[in-house]
């Protein structure tokens, strides 16, 4: 399943934000930004540039309309709270998007926006027609339904999914799924024991230890997702524990990423990659713990 999702946010009264702000992603990875402040598109994603300079002016083009939209948009949207604006920052938020299945082809869309953090409107696809989440939004409602609600529904079904295809056709190599290498690395004995996930694609992973098959949150500590130099990410998560403790214990490091099952990783000393002479799976490099980005 691949997906596309755009992130649209305009605000007033907001000190040091854009009054405008456009997030593209495709397969929940960031592809494109777009600001009021710059006025530029600026891609995320290496892969991204082979679609050209068309592309790119295209993506410019777009969001300075949606900018004008919003704005437009935001202004009769506090008209109708009977709100101005020395009343305070408001926001208008527009999530939309659709799926595609590359086995069957089934395809999905929606379309929806929130004010000031709230449910306002949504588009019923099936019925070709917006709903309204607040009495508010009525009159946005009847201002949409028909040529608008027709615009929607063809770009959500027909448009949108021959961009993820086309997305999906420059991104192939970056976007295969990766399964993990999963690590234990220690310093010296004294030291955190290190559950080191790399090689992954995408970016979203969880890593967790267990102490007996129950979740372990105290002596804890897990960092950020970090890149590679070749596209994939790594993360860490460090287990507090001293030898004597989880020798009567039984430790697991458990890692999830969408390439493929779980991973435990049952902490003994055999499988614990060290500098330490003559222990562990490893002491002849310490570039086990080299782990920063490159």
């Amino acid at each position: 399943i691949h997906s596309w999702t755009g992130l649209y946010t305009a605000t007033t009264g907001i000190k040091d934000l854009p009054e405008f702000v456009g997030v593209n992603l495709f397969d929940d990875e960031v592809t494109g930004y777009f600001d009021s402040k710059n006025n530029q598109f600026e891609i995320r994603q290496d892969w991204v540039k082979e679609l050209g300079e068309k592309y790119v002016e295209d993506q410019i083009k777009s969001f300075r309309d949606f900018t004008w939209k919003f704005k437009e948009n935001l202004k009769l949207i506090m008209t109708e709270f009977n709100q101005t604006g020395d009343q305070g920052g408001h926001t208008l938020q527009q999530m939309y998007g659709c799926q595609w299945e590359d086995e069957d082809g089934a395809t999905e869309g929606y379309s929806q926006f929130g004010y000031d953090g709230a449910d306002f409107i949504r588009l019923d696809l099936k019925n070709t027609d917006w709903v309204a989440a607040r009495p508010q939004a009525e009159i946005i409602k009847q201002k949409w339904n028909g040529d608008q609600s027709k615009y929607w529904k063809k770009y959500l079904e027909h448009d949108c999914v021959k961009w993820i295809k086309k997305y999906a056709r420059s991104g192939k190599i970056s976007l295969e799924r990766k399964v993990p290498q999963v690590s234990l690395l220690q310093t010296d004995s004294s030291s955190p024991v290190v559950c080191h996930v790399t090689g992954f694609y995408p970016d979203k992973v969880n890593i967790s230890w267990q102490k007996d098959g129950q979740d372990l949150h105290e002596d804890v500590d897990v960092g950020e997702t970090l890149s590679n130099h070749d596209g994939t990410f790594q993360k860490r998560a460090e287990l507090k524990v001293t030898p004597d403790v989880w020798k009567k214990n039984q430790f697991t490091c458990v890692m999830e990423h969408k390439s493929g099952d779980p991973i435990h990783m049952i902490l003994t000393e055999e499988k614990i990659r060290t500098n330490r002479a003559g222990t562990g799976a490893s002491s002849s490099s310490s570039t086990y713990f080299t782990l920063n980005p490159t």
